[in-house]
């Protein structure tokens, strides 16, 4: 799976905008296929339905398209919780945030795009985080 890239929330949230500029490039991420874990479809869940006030009806079905277009969601198992633990000790990230670079180390993805941690840094010697929002 080397070469995959994980996606975190703010990029599939991001992808269901329709006034925002960064839309565009969620959805062209979106669009390219990743990884992602059953973590980031929750996170999603959540916040479409209290912050943007989507109906569950509207985010089941926008929950099925990303399942249909990055088809490779990761569960979030006891053994990725220890990894995460691991890492939010060792590297000085929140629990939330380690358990999406646990979920995407575990996948062997090289990338995780999100723009809530910092950008450039190398997490395990493997993972590097990019914030695909980011200009130049």
């Amino acid at each position: 799976m080397r070469g995959e890239v994980f996606l975190d929330t703010n990029v599939l949230i991001y992808a269901t905008q329709a006034d925002d500029p960064k839309t565009i490039v969620a959805r062209a991420l979106l669009a390219a296929g990743g990884v992602i874990s059953v973590q980031v479809l929750n996170e999603f869940a959540s916040t479409a339905h209290r912050k943007l006030k989507r109906s569950w009806a509207e985010i089941a079905a926008t929950l099925a398209i990303f399942r249909k277009l990055c088809r490779d969601v990761r569960p979030i198992g006891v053994d990725i919780y220890e990894a995460a633990l691991e890492i939010a000790e060792r590297d000085g990230i929140a629990m939330y945030d380690a358990l999406i670079v646990a979920s995407a180390l575990e996948a062997e993805c090289d990338t995780l795009l999100t723009e809530d941690m910092q950008d450039g840094r190398v997490i395990g010697g493997r993972l590097t985080i990019r914030n695909p929002f980011k200009v130049a």
